[in-house]
């Protein structure tokens, strides 16, 4: 029976091109997307029968326990978890309201929380690993992005915590993004592809802009049983910027 990798936030962006490596790799995958819209339009793009898609809004108990029951269903198994689905508002702290300030947090922290407590009783009956999306943001700041970069430094800590709640059994990493462009990766209504730069590409040490593979592939190196010995860690994948010293 292949294995059935459940997939936050992956009809867009980031968590599709994961998706999409998953299922060119053999993986079944249960996608966990709250934007009809996008869903309507990947079912068009992707056929492939290891894909479903469960209309799901990670922040809300309830609708997480349904989504993993009708993946079970599907596929029989849970062998993965990648928590990717995000948002962001980000506005001065003078004019956030409390509102936004919730729903940032709902999504990008109690949401992982959510899909790990109620996959874990699954995942260890299959040794299966977490895969929780950080971001640099959890280490470093721009203004204008406190709901954001609180959300991610509780996944980080989410993420070192659950290692050693849900062990031996379950491994749990996190991956932290830095600039990965997926402008161009969204529903049609809203993608919107930026055009980088030869500055955008030199200001990274590697000399170019990451791209949803780069992660994608990171998540494949997470999952695979071989690397067995890696839990409760942060993989930082930027291309070298938060190591880079910068004085102006």
């Amino acid at each position: 029976m292949s294995k059935n990798i459940i997939v936050t936030g992956g009809a867009q962006g980031i968590g599709k091109i994961v998706t999409q490596h998953l299922l060119k790799e053999g993986f079944n995958v249960s996608v966990f997307e709250i934007d009809a819209e996008a869903i309507s339009e990947f079912r068009e793009e992707e056929t492939s029968e290891k894909l479903a898609i469960f209309l799901c809004d990670i922040s809300l108990e309830n609708e997480v326990t349904e989504a993993i029951k009708r993946s079970v269903a599907t596929f029989g198994r849970i062998d993965g978890l990648v928590n990717n689905a995000a948002i962001a508002n980000n506005k001065s702290i003078t004019e956030l309201s409390v509102e936004e300030w919730n729903r940032v947090i709902a999504v990008n922290l109690t949401g992982p929380f959510l899909c790990a407590k109620h996959a874990a009783p699954h995942l260890k009956a299959t040794s299966g690993s977490i895969i929780n999306l950080c971001s640099t943001r959890a280490f470093q700041s721009e203004p204008n992005t406190e709901a954001y970069s609180t959300s991610k430094g509780g996944v980080f800590a989410l993420t070192h915590a659950l290692a050693m709640s849900l062990g031996p059994e379950i491994r749990v990493n996190c991956i932290s993004p830095g600039w990965i462009d997926v402008s161009g990766i969204r529903k049609k209504s809203e993608a919107n592809p930026y055009h980088i730069t030869e500055a955008d590409k030199n200001q990274h040490p590697v000399g170019r802009v990451g791209n949803g593979a780069d992660i994608a592939r990171m998540v494949l190196f997470l999952l695979n049983p071989e690397n067995s010995f890696i839990t409760g860690q942060n993989f930082v994948v930027d291309g070298g910027m938060t190591k880079k010293m910068i004085y102006i």
